[in-house]
């Protein structure tokens, strides 16, 4: 066909004339490149070159010129007797037109076969959020984002379409500009980071989810988990425009959780104490008894108020406030863009300084872009895109430690903020440092630093043959820089957090990353009368290489001297370097057959460093096909369904983020011995360990109703991993535990609905646009082994015929009425085979179920924009439903019924008393288990609905703008997290405890602090 074409492009016969003419674009007059000329009925054509300009022979006769370009309609022009001829093409607005990145290409959206979500850069531009993968919640069926805590620049979990492993990562792979960019955690404090945090989402014109095995399988080995793609904005011929935009707002928590104040806390505890000496058979009044030990003569509340406790001096105390602060944003963009008809360019630049609602916690991002496109001539294009970015983001510890600033919610309310003695804040040295209760993050705060610095360099540079009519060969060569720098200094004042402080501890990290990527293939799209064939071949290389630094010192002269070079010992180093490597060749055919019957085939070969010998080498094909029904003749004239397509899609696609080595036979040099160097094996080989493979099958229906003003599509898949990548237990004679191997399967089934509707169209105009997916997901085989994750007590797990992290525990059955007593369902099988569903206060004696399970059934967001003379309003909520949430790592110590003396949650004062028996709060006894052991009591419903944006803007008239010598003006006002409608008892629904998260630990909360919620005002300027 490809040779039928070249010959038929080459052939000119005596009796044909030629015509010659420009295309261009209704909007703004520039000239269109690349737009498919043919004569209507024949193979005869042509396309526009840089200029737009196109010439083309056709035969004596009437003649009919039909031009098309992606995004524009289509428009049929009679030649007669004409020899030049100039077309102007309108935009097309429908959503059916629109051009969707593929991957290595485009298509427009109407010829689809696979499944592409695309969120436009209006629906994420200014929105306050440091990351482009948290700007995405709720944006796109089938892709769940959770940002887990309101702490800044931490790693957020993306999961499209379910968590497609148990072991290997279930991030996406994100590509911008064609670079697959380096998105794990490179932080060494505090959690995982997010680099992706580096990257400006105001530069993004469209991001791109390739959800199902037709999509991502042009991305082979890396596209099991979903691929993101992410295109920048590019220059535009014609004169220059020049936006600066600039916004300012403020942010607080959305949410505190209620613990009791010192006269709640001071009477729970005295019923507490009183409850024990009964169970003991102990007098109250004796001195030994354990309500002495609370409240007499240096007793608890006597220590620990510093002696205020039964004083005039003493007074409640909120330590949970001490946590937060009013946090701050203010954001400067901008923008320049234009150029000539052979030379276009983009290039902006942002500053953005966000304060946490933590205290202590912010980050700081300077970043700029220029993207240069340009035509060298006919046959040649090339450009350069580039970006540096400087991110200072101050951390804080992680969740579980007693130095995360929310863990100061637990200090009892009777213990003053400051020590009376030194008047420095409470656990302060010189003063008593065992005061308050637990550790005082504020110490940490005054007198510990925690600073991480990175340098992000993304580079992409391309060069473009346009070989024959139709026929392109493109090189790109992307480089992907990463520079961060980590460093600490604990001061002599947080010994009692860090016990090897008394002179001061300082830390050094440093992680370089160098990421380069090359793609280098063919593109051909031509048009044959009713036949379209759009094909691409080609290879990528990646290579990845990273280095790691730490040095530490400690013993310094004061603490005034933070530097390592100060510290008199040197106390620890290390260095280490890691690489992975990547080659693939990949080949796509996308064919349509008189406008409405759509096939595409795609297979990629793909090589890793990080597999065995034997199995080095992997093949991902997929095939996708749709049928446009609206083009047949019994739909063609319906004034009801506009437009509707099926389609159907099927292939193999694979994960290989498992780390760099686990095929290897690995040693380790730290075997040394009095002196003596020493080297011992670490890790055994498996030179045929291959790609986890994931084959996913989907089918859906595009929709268009009432000429389009109603469109949508509804889409089911079944997704199943084989061969999951996991380590197994082996005979102990190899000498080795485990060894990691190709073993199990896990399956995520689901369905996905999206709707968009122009609901009032002419002055006053509303729009909405609503999408929902349920996921189920299910492990079905690992070797019959249990992998726990999370928390010690309450773990998720990973289990056979259950989803992926579920908890297992005993079923809380409330409390005996009759003695306070907490209960249990016994869950066990009777002899004759029944399910034993009676209670017991014996808690062992109590069978461990799924009491949980923290992935939503349902997903989805709804938005609103609204617009009327100037003004407009955008309303967005999203949600998630059917998950649950531990909140055990809290409750067993402030729900857990006066056990330990940290400060308790409110509900703790509806424990059973003989007067109040009928609750699901056991009796409250100090120092003594009752109920506060893991299980369904600290499972809650995580499900949730937040108004997450609403944007107010204005823009003012073209005729007032003009005066001003301005293209544009725009005030704005935007808040973000505005409302959360949940059932959830902790600080947010929206929770991953940073110190427990990956593919089984999900949904715990220990904690974590809440999303901020945030307010702000914006002004858009255009030149």
């Amino acid at each position: 066909m490809l040779l039928l074409a070249l010959l038929t492009t080459l052939r000119v016969s005596a009796q044909d004339r030629a015509v010659t003419g420009k295309v261009t674009s209704s909007d703004d007059s520039s000239p269109l490149v690349g737009v498919s000329v043919l004569v209507k009925g024949s193979t005869q054509g042509a396309t526009t070159d840089a200029n737009g300009a196109y010439r083309l022979s056709i035969p004596n006769g009437p003649n009919t010129l039909v031009f098309s370009y992606v995004g524009f309609n289509r428009q049929e022009v009679a030649v007669g007797n004409r020899t030049a001829l100039d077309v102007v093409l309108a935009i097309d607005a429908s959503d059916l037109s629109e051009v969707v990145i593929t991957g290595y290409g485009s298509q427009i959206k109407r010829d689809l076969t696979g499944n592409i979500a695309q969120v436009k850069a209006r629906e994420i531009e200014n929105m306050p959020t440091p990351s482009i993968d948290q700007a995405l919640q709720g944006k796109a069926a089938g892709v769940y984002v959770n940002a887990g805590t309101g702490k800044l620049g931490q790693g957020v979990t993306v999961r499209v379409r379910g968590t497609s492993s148990v072991s290997a990562s279930s991030q996406p792979l994100y590509v911008v500009d064609g670079i697959p960019v380096t998105n794990e955690d490179l932080g060494n404090y505090g959690g995982a980071t997010n680099p992706l945090a580096d990257i400006n989402y105001n530069d993004v014109e469209s991001i791109e989810i390739l959800k199902d095995a037709s999509a991502g399988a042009i991305y082979g080995s890396r596209a099991a988990n979903g691929v993101v793609l992410i295109t920048t904005k590019r220059g535009k011929a014609g004169k220059t425009n020049v936006s600066i935009n600039f916004q300012s707002g403020v942010s607080d928590a959305t949410k505190r959780v209620d613990f009791l104040d010192a006269k709640q806390f001071a009477d729970f505890f005295r019923v507490a104490a009183g409850n024990r000496d009964r169970r003991s058979n102990i007098n109250p009044a004796d001195a030994d008894s354990y309500t002495a030990s609370l409240f007499g003569p240096d007793g608890f509340f006597d220590y620990y108020s510093y002696g205020t406790y039964g004083t005039a001096k003493a007074a409640d105390y909120n330590w949970q406030d001490k946590a937060f602060q009013k946090g701050s944003i203010n954001q400067m963009d901008l923008q320049l863009n234009g150029g000539s008809e052979k030379t276009q360019f983009y290039i902006s630049g942002q500053y953005l300084s966000q304060n946490g609602t933590l205290i202590a916690n912010s980050l700081e991002r300077l970043s700029g872009r220029l993207n240069l496109d340009h035509q060298a001539n006919k046959w040649l294009s090339v450009g350069l895109n580039m970006s540096l970015a400087r991110t200072l983001n101050k951390r804080l510890p992680g969740d579980n430690a007693f130095s995360n600033p929310l863990q100061i919610s637990a200090i009892s309310p009777i213990t003053p903020f400051e020590d009376p003695a030194t008047g420095l804040p409470a656990g302060t040295p010189p003063g008593e440092i065992n005061i308050p209760l637990y550790y005082n993050p504020i110490i940490s705060i005054n007198y510990a630093r925690y600073a991480q610095v990175g340098y992000r360099n993304l580079l992409q540079g391309y060069a473009q043959l346009n070989l024959l009519t139709g026929l392109r060969f493109r090189s790109e060569l992307g480089v992907d820089i990463l520079n961060q720098q980590e460093e600490g200094y604990f001061g002599s004042q947080t010994v009692r957090n860090q016990t090897r402080a008394a002179r001061g501890i300082g830390q050094n990290f440093y992680t370089g990353v160098l990421n380069y990527n090359t793609n280098n293939f063919f593109s051909y799209d031509r048009a044959f009368g009713v036949h379209t064939l759009n094909a691409t071949l080609g290879m990528s290389y990646q290579q990845s290489q990273t280095k790691f630094n730490f040095v530490e010192g400690t013993q310094f002269p004061s603490d005034a001297y933070q530097r390592i070079a100060s510290a008199a010992t040197k106390s620890d180093g290390s260095s280490s370097e890691t690489n992975f490597r990547f080659l693939s060749y990949f080949l796509r055919a996308n064919y349509k057959f008189a406008n409405k019957y759509l096939l595409s085939l795609s297979g990629r070969v793909d090589g890793s460093s990080r597999f065995g010998s034997n199995s080095r080498y992997g093949f991902f094909p997929a095939a996708s096909a749709g049928w446009v029904l609206t083009e047949e003749g019994f739909l063609r004239e319906n004034r009801f369904v506009s437009f509707l397509k099926v389609r159907a899609s099927y292939g193999l696609t694979g994960n290989a983020e498992i780390g760099n080595f686990p095929q290897l036979g690995l040693f380790q040099g730290d075997a040394g011995y009095v002196g003596a160097a020493g080297q011992r094996p670490s890790q055994i080989g498996n030179p045929d360990l291959k790609w986890e493979t994931t084959t996913q099958a989907d089918i859906g229906i595009d929709f268009g109703l009432f000429n389009n003003r109603v469109s949508g599509e509804v889409d089911y898949y079944i997704k199943k991993t084989t061969g999951l990548l996991l380590n197994v237990q082996i005979p102990s004679t190899t000498g080795f535990a485990t060894q990691t191997r190709n073993v199990g399967e896990l399956e995520n089934k689901g369905l996905e609905f999206v709707l968009n509707t122009q609901n009032v169209v002419g002055k006053f105009t509303w729009s909405t646009s609503l999408n929902l997916a349920a996921n189920r997901n299910k492990i079905v085989n690992i070797n019959k082994q249990v992998i726990d994750a999370g928390l010690s007590a309450l773990t998720n797990q990973a289990r056979e015929g259950q989803s992926i992290g579920v908890w297992w525990a005993p079923e809380y059955a409330g409390v005996d009425p009759a003695n306070g007593n907490a209960l249990w369902y016994k869950n066990t099988t009777n002899t004759d085979g029944s399910f034993d569903r009676t209670t017991t206060s014996v808690y062992n004696e109590a069978q461990r179920v799924v009491v949980g399970n923290p992935n939503p059934k349902l997903v989805g967001g709804i938005t609103n924009t609204f617009s009327f003379a100037g003004f407009d309003l955008s309303v967005f909520f999203n949600g998630v439903s059917g998950n649950n949430l531990s909140f055990f790592g809290v409750g067993q110590y402030s729900s857990g019924n006066g056990i330990y003396e940290d400060n308790q949650t409110i509900d703790q004062l509806q424990a059973w008393t003989k007067e109040n028996p009928n609750t699901d709060v056991p009796e409250a006894r100090y120092l003594q288990r009752n109920g506060n052991q893991a299980s369904s009591r600290y499972i809650y419903d995580g499900s949730y609905l937040r108004l997450r944006t609403v944007t107010f803007g204005y823009n003012f008239p073209k005729v007032l703008v003009n005066r001003l010598k301005m293209e544009k003006l725009r005030v704005y006002v935007s808040g973000m997290n505005l409302l959360t409608f949940t059932k959830y008892k902790g600080w947010d629904p929206e929770v991953n405890s940073d110190d427990f998260t990956g593919n089984i630990a999900q949904g715990n909360d220990f904690y974590s602090p809440p999303q901020p919620r945030t307010i702000l005002v914006g002004l858009n300027i255009g030149f």
